[in-house]
Formats: structure tokens, sequence, C-alpha cells
């Protein structure tokens, strides 16, 4: 679930538990974007993967038509640009919060990291 069930806004997750040392982690975690695609969208981005991008095959495993296929791929492309698209609106204001000085830059840098996920 990456979705509010109640606003639908995007979630980000606040603690991250290690089950083995059971080491807490608390802050602002967001999800890849891969996770925020919806389940048919990410079982997509799955067989493109699994079949190394071949359209043709593809279509044939999912029984739809090569038409059909390009249209869910071109529907898959839009989702991950209007995901990109907030994740750098959202890094926009992280960056106009350090410039004003209501966030260390230390901070800001850490969330832009996270939402970037090169930490």
């Amino acid at each position: 679930m990456t979705k509010c069930l109640i606003c639908e806004n995007s979630l980000t997750i606040k603690r991250l538990t290690c089950e083995a040392c059971k080491t807490d982690f608390e802050g602002i975690f967001y999800f890849p974007r891969l996770a925020r695609l919806s389940p048919s969208e990410q079982k997509l981005t799955e067989i493109l993967i699994e079949y190394g991008g071949n359209l043709k095959e593809m279509a044939e495993f999912m029984d739809i038509s090569y038409p059909t296929l390009k249209k869910r791929l071109y529907n898959l492309a839009q989702s991950l640009k209007k995901i990109k698209f907030e994740d750098k609106r959202k890094i926009d204001n992280i960056l106009k919060a350090m410039e004003n000085h209501t966030m260390s830059v230390e901070e800001g840098m850490k969330l832009i990291k996270e939402i970037n996920h090169e930490l």
C-alpha cells in the first residue's frame, strides 16, 4: 500500500525494523518509484524485464495484441513520468526550504538522496 485509503495521497514510511537484530530506524522514508506503480503496472514491468523487452513474446505470453501491449507500455511510461514529476516537486520544495533556512542543508540533502534512492 503506497496510497492513503482515505485521501489517496502518497504514504511515507516512518519506521523500518530489522527482524534479525530488532534494530529500528525512524524518520521519513519514501517508497521507490517502481513500488509506487499500480500492481498491474508493476506486473507489466516484471514481465518486460523477464522477456528482455521482446514485445512480441510478451504479447504472446500475456495473450493480448501487440497494439494493446504498446498502449499498456505507453501508460506505464506515463505513470513513471508522473511519479518522477512528483519527486521533482518534492525536491524543489526541499531546495526552497534549504534556501529559506527553514531546513538544514544536511537534512535537505538526506531527504533528496532518500527520494532519489541514493541512500
